[in-house]
């Protein structure tokens, strides 16, 4: 609850203070009602009604402003002077001058809360010589009152500033164990992917020396050659093993469960924007290739993340083109909505064009993403034309 109270006050600073002040401004109020009805005691200096309300207003509305404590302190002790040159004798109203002080000693340095003690420490003493009451004992009473609440505002700003540092230092080894997390995890993905490079480079070495031997005992020893055939398959499922053991380790927070389902390629994009949240259609230009597995599923996803962005982003009634252009050179993949563009709300996490880069970049390819003049917003990738094995 207190830190909802302190969340509310940090963004409503101004009306926080006016709430904080309101119980002295109410008491200076009210006490308004005996110089109305009372005669003050001779030798008093107070003043009017109208002037009495007036002198308090001035000294407690700079307490709003907690913010500035400087500001505030020298506001409140000039009044305070002004006070005390037009020879008026202390209202309810200068208990702001401590109410300040404390400000200042709880959010300053050590210095300018020195400094406002003495100028509070000055006040006790104009005031004590305006009464004619100087001695050192009434002089040693108020000083007292003012460094118990001088000693009260260092303490607060003692331990504020322990607990600042204590949320610094939380934070800092948050950052440095989360640091250390991805560090090691780098470290371990880079030891596995050494161990699958040294597997499959084992294993497809063999299997070509296994391939080679076969082809040249097809025409004398076909025993041999049968040997040979068997020895390739038995190493391809060993590699084939190794590889899933060690991919399994770079999945393992992935959800339980072997998903044995191809994976999707360039037949599947009619199918996946024919089915997409956001109305959509495919144009297919120029004469399809025969392109690797795994450079289709990079065009397949790279589509799907751009329909799940114009779903995401585009707004109400948004739709989509999807346009597949293959060249010799090169393929451009090309998808346009008519949504929102500029206008949409950013996105915190970058993540869904972070992996159509890696994705593209594998194939040695490049992407953009960002609004379209006029309106709307386009993914565009270019990927050379890898022709399957």
């Amino acid at each position: 609850m207190f830190g909802k109270v302190r969340a509310w006050s940090r963004h409503h600073e101004k009306l926080a203070g006016a709430l904080r002040v309101s119980p002295l401004a109410a008491v200076c109020a009210l006490l308004a009602i005996p110089y109305a009805t009372i005669t003050p005691p001779s030798g008093a200096h107070y003043p009017s009604v109208a002037g009495y309300l007036a002198l308090s207003a001035l000294l407690l509305a700079p307490l709003v402003w907690r913010d500035r404590p400087l500001a505030v302190f020298a506001a409140v002790s000039l009044v305070s002077f002004g006070q005390w040159l037009a020879n008026i004798d202390p209202l309810p109203a200068n208990l702001a001058v401590l109410i300040a002080l404390w400000a200042v000693v709880y959010q300053c340095s050590i210095g300018w809360a020195l400094a406002a003690g003495l100028v509070a420490e000055l006040g006790v003493l104009l005031a004590l010589v305006d009464w004619s009451v100087l001695t050192y004992g009434m002089f040693f009473s108020g000083s007292i009152f003012v460094i118990a609440i001088w000693l009260s505002g260092l303490y607060a700003n003692t331990r504020r500033r322990y607990l600042e540092s204590l949320e610094e230092r939380a934070e800092r080894a948050e950052r440095e164990r989360d640091q250390q997390a991805r560090m090691a995890a780098a470290a371990e993905r880079a030891r596995i992917a050494r161990e699958l490079h040294d597997v499959v480079a084992h294993n497809v070495s063999v299997m070509v020396v296994q391939a080679d031997g076969a082809g040249y005992a097809l025409d004398s020893d076909l025993d041999q050659a049968r040997l040979a055939v068997k020895n390739i398959s038995k190493t391809g499922r060993a590699a084939l093993a190794e590889m899933r053991r060690l991919v399994g380790v770079l999945r393992e927070n992935e959800a339980e469960g072997t998903d044995y389902t191809p994976q999707p390629g360039l037949g599947q994009l009619e199918d996946l924007v024919r089915g997409s949240a956001v109305p959509a259609r495919l144009r297919v230009g120029g004469l399809p290739a025969e392109l690797p597995e795994g450079q289709q599923l990079a065009i397949y996803r790279i589509v799907q993340e751009a329909l799940t962005n114009a779903l995401k982003h585009g707004g109400p009634g948004v739709r989509a083109t999807v346009e597949i252009d293959y060249g010799d050179p090169e393929l451009v993949v090309r998808v346009t909505d008519d949504g929102r563009g500029a206008q949409a709300p950013k996105s915190d996490d970058g993540h869904g064009l972070i992996g159509m880069r890696e994705r593209v970049g594998m194939y040695g390819g490049a992407v953009s993403a960002g609004p379209k003049q006029g309106g709307g917003f386009e993914v565009l990738a270019r990927l050379p034309v890898v022709r399957a094995a």
